[in-house]
């Protein structure tokens, strides 16, 4: 394969994960035209198309697909050789892209951002933040964040934090118009603030720990969010009962006008871990990231 093809190959792969030719262009730090030329390039190689374009959408046609299932992983594979040797002779520099959910960013970076950007200072982050469960190399991210160690083939997931409690909270100003219940039962008679997940699009159901059992609890919903954000909010404003996590309540600056409901019932929530490929892990960059991240301060 000569270096033309190796480039087109992995502009192809950009054009894909960002889903457009001005996606990909922006991400590379190239000109529009050059990467739609060598598309161009890739497809006249080939001899047949790889993306159906409309002024809408753009669509990987079978050959597309094809392409770039059996190129992905030697793509990464060769790219990560080559920075493995590079990092020989170099202190850890260059960009690390990550998804990180709400959660995650809350509790393991932001406290500790100043530092990384001190100890590191050639190494760039790029923070997308994302709630939903994230194909980390279909999308071209180098990190991942999510609950739970059950991750993709080649893959590995570290174990960042204990498991913890979803804790079901209300505002001073719910309690004042409703009360406040005191048993699950009555529980069932206030209003729930829905939260949607981002990635399967379902609602995610209120479950409660009584006497070893998970029970689920129907509740009406005036509002449905997909935000932790917009959760917080929605509960300190008084439009219904809501779940927040109990670590990140705990570190919420206004976290006295909060009402835990019912305690002793929450349900318990899997650790979080951080996920990447098994051989990414020795690009120094990435590595770096990694450790700081694991290592408790």
């Amino acid at each position: 394969m000569n270096s033309s093809i190796y480039n087109a190959l992995t502009i192809f792969h950009t054009i894909v994960a960002e889903g457009s030719i001005a996606g990909a262009a922006r991400r590379l730090q190239m000109a529009s035209p050059s990467v739609s030329q060598s598309l161009k390039l890739l497809e006249n190689h080939i001899g047949l198309p790889l993306l159906n374009r409309t002024t809408r959408k753009m669509e990987l046609t079978e050959a597309g697909h094809r392409l770039i299932d059996s190129t992905q992983n030697a793509l990464q594979s060769l790219s990560t050789a080559v920075e493995t040797v590079q990092d020989l002779s170099e202190k850890p520099k260059g960009l690390v892209r990550m998804t990180v959910p709400h959660i995650a960013y809350w509790l393991l970076f932001e406290p500790r951002l100043g530092e990384f950007a001190e100890q590191f200072p050639d190494i760039q982050l790029e923070i997308s933040i994302n709630d939903g469960t994230v194909d980390i190399l279909k999308q071209g991210f180098d990190l991942g964040f999510r609950f739970g160690n059950q991750v993709e083939e080649q893959m590995v997931a570290k174990k960042l934090t204990e498991p913890f409690r979803l804790g079901i909270y209300a505002s001073k100003t719910y309690q004042q118009k409703y009360g406040l219940p005191n048993t699950i039962n009555a529980l069932q008679q206030h209003k729930l603030i829905g939260f949607r997940f981002a990635t399967s699009n379902r609602v995610m159901p209120l479950t409660l720990q009584d006497k070893g059992e998970n029970l689920r609890i129907e509740m009406p919903m005036p509002i449905i969010v997909n935000s932790l954000v917009v959760a917080k909010s929605a509960i300190l404003q008084g439009v219904g009962i809501g779940r927040f996590f109990e670590p990140l309540m705990a570190i919420q600056p206004d976290k006295q006008k909060f009402i835990p409901v019912l305690e002793k019932h929450w349900q318990s929530f899997g650790a979080l871990y951080i996920y990447f490929m098994q051989h990414s892990q020795k690009v120094g960059r990435i590595k770096a990231v990694i450790e700081f991240f694991t290592t408790t301060e």
